[in-house]
């Protein structure tokens, strides 16, 4: 598991109202009791998110993702840690006493109502002036670009536009935070992948913190400012998207995020921050070391090397780059990229992406024997090979 770094002291009357961050878990457990046996969906999770940002619970279905959620959310409770939100326990406080809000897959929204009564509901049962609901439900519809279907029902919308509805039906009450679960999942993959860019959008400009639980690696890396990748209950990794998809903790988040190429190999040399590992009989594979990392003669290492990093060729690459030699087993034409399934002679499986724009024709062929190139620095050390 990756640590976090350490919030700021809660009880610190010096921090400035920025400091505190809008969500706090501090080793929050939450276990169930079922036929004589205990289950811990979340082992142990320490986070800080920080007001304004959009932060990812992302994993694989039973990973405690969406349990982590709900104890935010106060529809759980920690059977053991503490929640705080802007500063303040809120463990035992009941979910409607709560500043935050929660949208669900299903958008759940009034059928019999219209689009500006759907999203003025909350407004309406608090007590808000007539005048006041007018004003926050038209600029609420206007920065989900739904202005002009204000009398339109719920049945009269696409998919895309009752999930705004439900957007603003949750933000127009301006929560201090916002709890996405898994909200696109209804949708077509067209019109979820133009819903990120407009989720990313609508967070900017109300400025509210957004936490947005998926299992989708796309979705999170397109819109979070940070992400926690977590693996059966336990966060295994905390970065930004970029740090989390260049420089994966793990195997496991190698693996989840994105496509990954793992290789061992064995070292045979090492200094400078550097180790050279040989991989089969002609495979030579340099890496930069992580800070406070060694690596001893003979030891074998796992690392992994994103696929649109590597290169292949016919002849054997100029010293300097990273080599491995293979055979092509597979190729696959994808209209933007192929994909080259490459077997190296140490029998490891290999996916190399080539970008279609500057090869107007295959670079290999199915049981073509090649060799796969790549910087010394996208090489990721991950760990000792089990």
């Amino acid at each position: 598991m990756t640590e976090t770094q350490p919030a700021p002291r809660r009880d610190d009357p010096g921090r400035s109202e920025e400091a505190v961050p809008a969500i706090e878990l501090a080793g929050v457990r939450k276990e169930y009791h079922a036929y004589g046996e205990t289950v811990a969906a979340v082992q142990r999770v320490d986070l800080t998110i920080a007001q304004g940002e959009f932060f990812s619970l992302l994993g694989p279905s039973g990973c405690g993702k969406t349990t982590t959620m709900r104890m935010i959310a106060g529809f759980e409770e920690p059977s053991a840690g503490e929640v705080y939100l802007h500063g303040e326990s809120v463990t035992g406080v009941p979910a409607n006493k709560r500043d935050v809000n929660m949208v669900f897959q299903s958008y759940a929204l009034f059928p019999h109502m219209s689009v500006f009564e759907n999203v003025a509901f909350g407004l309406r049962r608090k007590g808000t002036s007539k005048s006041e609901v007018v004003e926050r439900v038209t600029e609420m519809l206007r920065i989900v670009d739904l202005t002009g279907r204000e009398k339109r029902r719920p049945a009269e919308l696409s998919g895309g536009q009752q999930q705004r509805v439900a957007l603003a039906r949750a933000l127009v009450n301006r929560p201090r935070a916002l709890l996405l679960d898994e909200p696109l999942g209804a949708l077509d993959l067209k019109l979820r992948q133009a819903m990120q860019v407009e989720l990313k959008r609508i967070q900017r400009e109300v400025g509210i913190t957004f936490v947005y639980v998926t299992h989708d690696q796309g979705e999170a890396l397109t819109m979070s400012d940070r992400i926690a990748v977590m693996n059966d209950g336990l966060v295994e990794q905390l970065g930004s998207p970029r740090e989390i998809y260049e420089r994966p903790a793990s195997k496991f988040v190698a693996g989840f995020i994105g496509t990954s190429n793992l290789l061992s190999g064995e070292a045979v040399e090492s200094g400078g921050g550097k180790a050279t590992l040989r991989h089969g009989d002609g495979g030579c594979i340099s890496v930069v070391l992580p800070d406070g990392r060694s690596v001893a003669s003979g030891e074998t290492v796992e690392l992994t090397v994103r696929p649109e990093k590597m290169q292949i060729t016919a002849e054997e690459p100029d010293g300097g780059l990273c080599r491995v030699p293979g055979r092509v087993s597979e190729v696959v034409y994808l209209g933007t990229s192929t994909n080259y399934n490459v077997t190296t002679d140490a029998g490891a499986d290999v996916v190399v992406f080539v970008q279609n724009a500057m090869n107007a024709e295959d670079v290999a062929r199915r049981d073509d024997e090649v060799w796969l190139s790549w910087e010394p620095q996208h090489s990721y050390l991950i760990g000792s090979a089990e």
